[in-house]
């Protein structure tokens, strides 16, 4: 039996979605493959994410990830919305979930560490979830 794929999505795909796939496979890898996504691309991922992902996780996104386009990922099976601040990004289907984070691009490590332990949360609960299925 193949394991789902789960996409994050976000708009830029540089921040919130990048660390959702970095915690999804290093978290969930036993049971869904993970991938992240945007409408529009950034040069780089987020620094700070990278710096605080590296620092509390050990996992450096620089070296296995980048910003890619939606159609650069495989169909996925799930389909997990970033939170939109603004609008939502149109994938071409509706949205499995919507994880409501605010984008803490901008702000102090504070905000990003407690976006990076929402996501956290929030893989280990679609990881016990998707277990059930």
């Amino acid at each position: 039996m193949t394991k789902p794929k789960v996409a994050f999505i976000c708009v830029h795909n540089s921040c919130r979605s990048q660390i959702a796939e970095a915690l999804g496979k290093a978290l969930a890898s036993d049971v869904f493959e993970s991938y992240s996504a945007g409408t529009e691309t950034k040069p780089q991922i987020n620094q700070d994410a990278v710096r605080l992902m590296k620092k509390l996780y050990g996992i450096d996104m620089e070296q296995t990830q980048y910003s890619k386009m939606i159609s650069a990922i495989p169909e996925p099976d799930f389909a997990i919305s970033m939170g939109c601040n603004v609008e939502c990004p149109f994938i071409g289907r509706p949205f499995d979930d919507n994880w409501g984070l605010e984008d803490p691009t901008g702000k102090d490590d504070a905000a990003f560490k407690d976006v990076i332990m929402q996501i956290h949360q929030n893989i280990i609960a679609l990881k016990n979830r998707l277990q059930t299925i």
